[in-house]
């Protein structure tokens, strides 16, 4: 990857508050570090970025991205490494996949290279914030909306694009539990399912919101049509382990978010010499093999989660259990994964980015 050079202005915070955080018990995007990056698109260019003061925004009332949806985002995490320095995991990914939700919402676009270094600069701007608590992280939002002021549907003509960072701790301090959702659809082909676009989110809220009363963590997504394939978690893939073989759904479809962490899950079992299938998986297979005993792991993988060990799968009101003993496939690549993205062993793949 080229990288054009861009310049930032940067105006420093008067008074950091980084000397209030408890370092020990950090919750999960709740505090926020002390600037953040703005960029914005007016007549057909992008603005010269600025790191400046984390700081409340103020909008017009007709807004578009308010009444039309048009926004997008990403999740990305900055880890302590092992010598103390600061390095990010695979960030050009989450720029092009930044920039294909960016083309499916029908907004302005910015180039990998120019995302990836913009997130360098506002990362070694707060490089400080950065824990040193291991398992903890640096974790990175860059998002994007639509800023015309303008009741009318039809793309903004003009977008804001910000990036601010929260140190955070776990996100699932426990085994998950999920259900295998039936009624309720995340995406539909032809959709946006594979966009990270924030409407797909608030689709999801209500049939979660049912799910946790009943006790759930989390649900496992199936397709709209036949509610017969699986498809994703609700911040997460899903991986399963049965017969051996890792199993997951194909990203073909364009119901699925493609996922950063699960790619790197199976780039990195086929290099330890584990069989890797990525197709349909029904629903049936799964609590078939669950109750044949033949499907021995199950977790999701995702940038908040990492691998995240799924205990009990509720399906059409029966719980199954997944064994949590010995799990040594997944906890063989989330050592291996931890030890990559804070630089215990050495990158064999490049995917380790120093700050």
């Amino acid at each position: 990857m080229i990288e054009e050079k861009i310049d930032v202005k940067i105006t420093p915070t008067q008074e950091s508050r980084i000397n209030q955080v408890d370092w020990e018990n950090l919750p999960f995007g709740k505090i926020f570090s002390d600037h953040m990056l703005e960029m914005n698109y007016i007549n057909g260019k992008w603005s010269t970025p600025e790191i400046k003061p984390f700081s409340q925004l103020s909008l017009h009332p007709a807004t578009s991205a308010i009444h039309y949806g048009q926004s997008v985002f990403e999740g990305m995490k900055a880890v302590r490494g092992e010598a103390g320095d600061v390095l990010l995991f695979r960030p050009e990914k989450n720029a092009q996949r930044f920039k294909e939700s960016c083309e499916r919402m029908c907004m302005a676009t910015i180039e990998p290279d120019i995302f990836v270094q913009l997130v360098k600069q506002i990362v070694d701007v707060d490089r400080d914030w950065v824990p040193q608590k291991e398992g903890y992280s640096l974790y990175i939002r860059p998002f994007m909306f639509a800023t015309d002021d303008y009741i009318g549907i039809k793309p903004s003509g003009t977008y804001k694009f910000l990036i601010f960072t929260c140190p955070v701790g776990h996100y699932y301090s426990k085994p998950v539990k999920v259900k295998i959702e039936e009624y309720y659809s995340r995406a539909v082909e032809g959709g946006v399912g594979r966009a990270k676009t924030s409407g797909n989110y608030a689709a999801s809220l209500y049939p979660a919101k049912k799910a946790q009363e009943e006790g759930f963590d989390q649900l496992i997504w199936t397709d709209a049509k036949e509610h017969k394939y699986i498809e994703e978690s609700g911040t997460m893939n899903v991986v399963f382990e049965i017969d051996g073989k890792l199993v997951t759904p194909s990203e073909e479809s364009d119901t699925i978010l493609k996922g950063i962490t699960k790619r790197s899950v199976l780039e990195i079992a086929q290099s330890m010499g584990i069989e890797v299938e990525e197709r349909k998986v029904t629903v049936e297979e799964v609590i078939t093999a669950i109750k044949e005993g033949r499907l021995t792991d199950a977790f999701g993988a995702g940038t908040a989660a990492t691998i995240a060990p799924i205990q009990t799968i509720g399906y059409r009101g029966e719980l199954y259990e997944v064994p949590m003993e010995p799990r040594e496939t997944s906890n063989k690549i989330k050592e291996y994964l931890v030890n990559l993205k804070t630089g215990k062993i050495k990158d064999p793949f490049g995917w380790i980015i120093k700050v």
